[in-house]
């Protein structure tokens, strides 16, 4: 099947608000079930996050960039590079609580999950403990996950909910 993609710059500088309006838009878009949202880093002499979207078919690529250009969003088609991180993806919403990562693998579209610092894939029935908050990143054509160890034996998603700033103690 025939992706169509577009891209969005709202001129975003900040991950966490990036991940709400793209949430935020997959919703107004009645983005179908099966596609994704993807945030992207942007360096150079404006550093920003934009966000790409695929879409099943022209006409809705169309009227999604008609309707994001009429909002101020500047638009663009195609995706700005190919590591973009997942924010919205299909079985994303089924990935809550604690799980194994076969259970990550077959509820979502998630290809694989890898462990820093460690060797290979991790076991079928390591648990990952989601905290609701699961961002894959396109690596190489595969949508894989990368995770830590935490405390208990389990694992983590290396990206977490709400991150600490850095220097906060200081």
């Amino acid at each position: 099947m025939t992706e169509f993609v577009l891209t969005v710059d709202a001129g975003i500088t900040d991950l966490r608000a990036s991940d709400h309006l793209l949430q935020t838009l997959a919703a107004e878009l009645a983005l179908p079930e099966g596609e994704f949202g993807c945030t992207h880093l942007v360096r150079g002499d404006r550093p920003r996050v934009v966000l790409s979207l695929t879409l099943p078919s022209q006409s809705l690529l169309r009227t999604a960039q008609e309707r994001l250009s009429e909002q101020g969003y500047e638009v663009t088609g195609g995706a700005p590079d190919a590591v973009g991180r997942a924010v919205v993806y299909p079985g994303v919403s089924s990935l809550t609580g604690t799980l194994t990562v076969a259970q990550v693998l077959a509820r979502s579209a998630i290809d694989r999950v890898t462990v820093l610092g460690a060797a290979g894939q991790p076991a079928p029935d390591a648990r990952l403990v989601t905290q609701d908050h699961v961002r894959p990143q396109w690596t190489d054509g595969e949508l894989v996950l990368t995770a830590m160890p935490a405390v208990g034996g389990v694992l983590v998603p290396f990206e977490v909910p709400d991150p600490t700033p850095c220097c906060a103690d200081h």
